[in-house]
């Protein structure tokens, strides 16, 4: 089952942070997650990102000002994985990385992680909020493997 990771630049550390809190459900083989940083050299970059995109049975999208700034994040990989999220081809899990207005956008209607949707940033202990949104990836992977059996 791919995990596709949405993410701004700007929020690499964020997004590498999540992949280490996603290694055991790569470990136990429940997710393989792919992100744009696996692109290798003399691959065209569009085409591998929204191939992968319409790929994936998970979509995460990691969400903060920067994401919702990007054109590229929000017109081509956004508006991809909310297709596929509407046609039930892909559950899109949004992400709360940081403060910002979210709520309003397309995927404001879909339950956010972590916990309450309260943004990673703003909790005490950033782990925590990582394991919460851990835990809710291996909801929906679970979910989604027992609808396919």
């Amino acid at each position: 089952m791919t995990a596709f990771i949405s993410y701004s630049h700007v929020d690499a550390k964020l997004k590498n942070d999540i992949l280490k809190h996603l290694a055991p459900l790569k470990r136990l083989k429940l997710i393989d997650d792919w992100h744009d940083q696996e692109i290798k050299a003399g691959d065209e970059w569009e085409a591998a990102i929204l191939t992968k995109v319409a790929k994936a049975d998970l979509v995460l999208l990691l969400i903060s000002s920067d994401f919702i700034a990007s054109e590229y994040c929000y017109t081509k990989e956004l508006i991809k994985a909310l297709e596929r999220h509407d046609a039930k081809k892909a559950v899109v899990i949004p992400v709360i990385l940081r403060h910002c207005l979210w709520e309003e956008l397309p995927f404001g209607k879909i339950q956010a992680l972590p916990t309450g949707a309260k943004p990673v940033t703003s909790w005490d202990n950033q782990d925590e909020a990582l394991k919460t949104v851990a835990q809710g990836v291996r909801e929906s992977a679970q979910e989604i493997r027992r609808s396919r059996s």
